[in-house]
């Protein structure tokens, strides 16, 4: 009888990055210089959560902060776990503290304990048995309760650029432990596919790379982006090694939509969808759009594109796709204006150019009584309790007057915006000239 073989462990645990500068993504936290990284160069990293989508190294930075620390990692589910485990866990690392030894526990989608489970890890954390590390994709402040989110940093992760996802299939590829298991590989134009196709997700990519690659056992030649793209039954787009047709599309999609052309919107929607472009990377361009495009002429048009987005979310392909078309055929009749866009751009140079101007002290919060005898919140006029609801008050740093930055445009919603701007600006012109008189 032949010895059974043992599977091999999925490709994308076999190549987890072994260093920071191996991470994909996540700069904002793992750069030289970034506050992370501070922190944990430093040994002054305590326990923290990890929020961000799927696939975007939370695991990852978990085991190696475990390893840059010295640290017992131990892994635990929120969904298979519970207390008693917990305890288990808590009295092990009780025991190799007192042997000079650390332990990270980390708990993998930390949002499922409810409220009387979370309040199991404080003492231990407090205490410093262990190191708490929580992984999840919901939002902290509503999905952990406040005494354990006191006591945790909480670090934002984003969903991986597809050039950040290029750069790690090229890594894997190269790697000894996927040569040891394929002889071919994806050449440029399939790893821009591949990268496109993974929708933000590092472990995805790594796992359609296995699926691709294992599809063509024996093969020592490159596999083409035509190949993947059948293999993972995809209709095939003409892609180039730059990832051209990519933008020349998602271009024609969006210069379609701004000049009101409804039918060739929905053509190069339909284009993207059946080429095997990410669905709900046409969705956030669709949010861009709205905001750039349409803006203040139309505000529910964001709301159209958010709802789209979620509409897909929730019911996938094929019926999703009708969501997204619905909302290329309003944002392609809205009304169009791109002063917020504008403003925006305006704003934040202004914002980097002049540094931390003070804040005028009427503006200032005043919690303490301390504060309110240095003067803070002095003079704040509160709108609802002034005639007309205006105030005469400058709302900017004083040295930098009162700029106009953001100009309605005559569009829609934003015509009668600009109205009452102006109508309003009279108004406050006129209580400051009567000020004066008094």
């Amino acid at each position: 009888m032949s010895e059974s073989k043992v599977p091999a462990s999925p490709l994308a645990d076999a190549v987890r990055p072994r260093s920071l500068d191996e991470m994909a993504g996540q700069r904002h936290l793992l750069g030289p210089g970034a506050p992370f990284r501070r922190a944990l160069e430093a040994g002054a990293l305590g326990s923290f959560i990890l929020w961000g989508p799927p696939g975007t190294g939370k695991t990852t930075i978990g085991l190696l902060v475990a390893g840059w620390t010295q640290e017992n990692f131990v892994r635990f589910s929120a969904v298979t776990g519970g207390i008693p485990m917990v305890r288990q866990i808590v009295e092990e690392a009780a025991r190799l503290r007192s042997a000079g030894l650390g332990t990270l526990l980390f708990v993998d989608e930390i949002h499922r304990f409810n409220r009387a489970q979370q309040d199991a890890f404080l003492p231990h954390v407090e205490n410093g048995t262990i190191r708490l590390v929580g992984a999840t994709t919901e939002n902290p402040s509503f999905e952990i309760n406040a005494p354990l989110l006191s006591r945790c940093a909480v670090y934002v992760l984003e969903s991986l650029s597809r050039e950040d996802i290029a750069v790690l299939l090229r890594r894997v590829v190269a790697g000894e432990e996927f040569r040891r298991r394929f002889a071919c590989a994806p050449d440029e134009e399939c790893v821009s596919l591949l990268a496109e196709a993974s929708d933000g997700d590092g472990r995805r990519s790594i796992n359609i790379l296995e699926t691709v690659c294992a599809s063509f056992p024996g093969r020592t030649s490159t596999i083409t982006a035509r190949e993947a793209a059948d293999t993972l039954s995809l209709a095939m787009l003409r892609y180039d090694k730059s990832g051209e047709e990519h933008y020349n599309l998602i271009s024609a999609l969006h210069k379609s939509l701004r000049s009101g052309d409804v039918d060739a919107s929905l053509y190069w929607l339909a284009r993207m969808l059946a080429a095997g472009e990410a669905p709900l990377y046409i969705a956030r361009r669709l949010v861009r759009y709205a905001s750039e495009d349409v803006g203040m002429a139309d505000p529910s048009a964001l709301t159209v594109a958010m709802r789209a987005a979620d509409s897909y979310r929730f019911l996938g392909s094929p019926e999703g796709e009708l969501a997204l078309a619905e909302a290329v055929c309003f944002l392609a009749t809205a009304p169009r204006s791109n002063s917020v866009y504008r403003a925006w751009g305006e704003a934040v140079a202004l914002a980097r150019e002049r540094g931390s101007l003070p804040v005028p002290m009427h503006l200032r919060n005043a919690p303490t009584a301390l504060m309110k005898d240095l003067g803070y919140g002095e003079g704040y006029e509160y709108s609802h309790d002034m005639p007309g609801g205006l105030v005469a008050g400058i709302n900017f740093p004083e040295d930098l007057g009162e700029p106009e930055i953001y100009r309605p445009g005559s569009a829609g919603r934003e015509r009668a915006v600009g109205e009452r701007l102006r109508e309003w600006k009279r108004m406050r012109d006129s209580l400051r000239e009567s000020r004066k008189d008094r």
